[in-house]
């Protein structure tokens, strides 16, 4: 029955994406598969993170070959989440891209749930899978899901970004196969329990950190850290919204997954000079990433850019590398999809009323629509660490465990970007619900929706998110006990190599 629930989150999304190929075409036969993949993914990943929760790391070994030749699948407490985060946006973005005037017919004939669940295969099996090789498959599945959906549509716009979107990730696959070269040359492994035990004992040959080198650039430019970050707000403003949503929460969060994955597992930092330069890197992108947001007057562009800010605050947390600091990173990396998502479905929901995402054309919102503005406030104040709001307790835990370690500027740093990131939010709150609409010819003709438009499937999700971002903030001490166990899990190598490779480490290390 274990074997089973692990395979879930993977058969499931590939079933559906390749039986709706066999309906082309045909939307509204997509749309019902969709929807109940999606459904039935959600119900097994949260199974699978019960069983996981319960039982501890579980593991399975593809066609029964022995470790580390099989192709394993794992899920302890760290990928468990994931999936359930994922699975839980790929469900609910069904019933805002319905509803969402920019998904057209034309985009769901052509394919687009057939790539969101391709997709969402991809990222699901970045998540669940114990071998860096097959990570590089998963990565390469979850880049033409995404890419068909970044194109889908063929305006100028969207195929400038993509055309910028896939070539970066292209180099960031090349400098990826070229680490698992290395890494392969010296072990003659890519099992990722395998490849920790061989480190354990060859961990001062230099081939080692120009492996490492290797993932940080590679992972880095799939998370968008300083300096490798400009590809993302050139992107994810242009495809329709619920694409920009689904990508904005998840994407780089699977960059950072690995980045904190293969830095336990595999290569940890244990050298200061890694350890500085980890985080340099986290203080810099929380600073130009907020920088950035704060000079936009783009709803879409100046949440793009808190992408980048908040990535600095995950990256922190791996850097500082102590349990405290990787379980806050953590949960700060599972409130951020939340929240993410949930104001790029808002900003959509003003789009689909108002025609623009431009502030300056933009304002009223708050006397004419006050059940929308409170739902942006929720997620806009707790992306800014407002307390009792979920991102309070994310950046408390960074924060604590960042004096505790006694690194005393990058603290110093999240502390200013959360500033930075309040008044930002505080910025478009003013412009877009607070003050009062400009009235101008311009507007007036650029306002192609209208009041009458239906956004109850768009509500529906926002509203669902906003739910759980207030469950995370009034509760998280279930969340904040799951998180720990997680980073225990990754710090705590033996229980991770016992699993993958059903061994009993104290025997084989002696």
């Amino acid at each position: 029955m274990t074997n089973v629930l692990i395979t879930i989150p993977l058969l499931i999304p590939l079933i559906t994406a390749l039986g709706s190929l066999f309906f082309w075409k045909r939307d509204y036969a997509q749309k019902i598969l969709y929807l109940l993949g999606s459904s039935l993914t959600l119900a097994g990943s949260v199974c699978l993170l019960w069983i996981t929760h319960q039982e501890g790391i579980v593991s399975m070994h593809i066609g029964n070959f022995q470790p580390p030749f099989a192709i394993t699948l794992v899920s302890d407490l760290f990928s468990a989440l994931m999936i359930v985060a994922t699975a839980i946006l790929g469900f609910l973005i069904f019933f805002y891209a319905e509803a969402d005037r920019s998904i057209t017919n034309n985009h769901v004939r052509y394919a687009f749930y057939p790539a969101l669940m391709f997709m969402l295969l991809g990222i699901m099996g970045s998540f669940l899978t114990a071998d860096i090789f097959n990570l590089y498959v998963w990565f390469e599945v979850m880049l033409v899901g995404s890419f068909a959906l970044l194109t889908l549509g063929g305006e100028r716009e969207q195929l400038e970004g993509s055309i910028k979107y896939v070539t970066i990730n292209f180099i960031a696959s090349a400098i990826l196969l070229a680490g698992i070269g290395v890494l392969y040359g010296i072990s003659g492994s890519t099992n990722m329990a395998d490849l920790s035990i061989f480190f354990r004992e060859e961990n001062e040959s230099p081939l080692v950190y120009i492996a490492a080198i290797f993932f940080l650039l590679s992972f880095g430019i799939k998370s968008a850290i300083f300096p490798l970050f400009f590809w993302l707000p050139a992107t994810y403003h242009t495809p329709p919204v619920a694409v920009s949503a689904i990508i904005a929460g998840l994407l780089t969060k699977v960059g950072v997954y690995a980045l904190i994955r293969t830095f336990t597992i595999i290569i940890p930092i244990e050298t200061a000079f890694f350890q500085n330069l980890m985080l340099t890197i986290a203080a810099l992108t929380m600073l130009v990433g907020v920088l950035g947001a704060v000079a936009q007057f783009d709803f879409r562009k100046l949440l793009a850019f808190h992408i980048i800010s908040q990535i600095g605050y995950m990256v922190m947390g791996l850097a500082i590398y102590t349990p405290l600091a990787v379980a806050g990173a953590i949960f700060f990396i599972l409130h951020n999809i939340l929240v993410k998502t949930n104001l790029f479905f808002i900003s959509g929901i003003v789009y689909n009323k108002e025609g623009t995402f431009s502030l300056k054309k933009l304002g009223g919102y708050y006397k004419k629509h006050p059940f929308i503005s409170l739902l942006f406030f929720i997620s806009a104040f707790s992306l800014a660490g407002i307390p009792p709001l979920s991102g309070f307790w994310g950046k408390y835990y960074l924060a604590r465990a960042g004096l505790d370690a006694e690194q005393y500027i990058v603290v110093a740093v999240s502390l200013v970007t959360g500033l930075l990131t309040l008044f930002s939010m505080a910025k478009i709150w003013r412009y877009v619900f607070w003050r009062q609409k400009p009235q101008t010819d311009e507007i007036l003709a650029d306002a192609k929706y209208n009041e009458k438009q239906s956004i109850t499937g768009m509500l529906f999700s926002s509203v669902a998110l906003s739910f759980l971002v207030i469950c995370l903030s009034l509760f998280p001490e279930p969340l904040v006990q799951l998180t720990q166990r997680a980073a225990d899990q990754l710090f705590q190598r033996d229980a991770y190599i016992e699993a993958v490779l059903n061994i009993n480490t104290e025997h084989e290390m002696d």
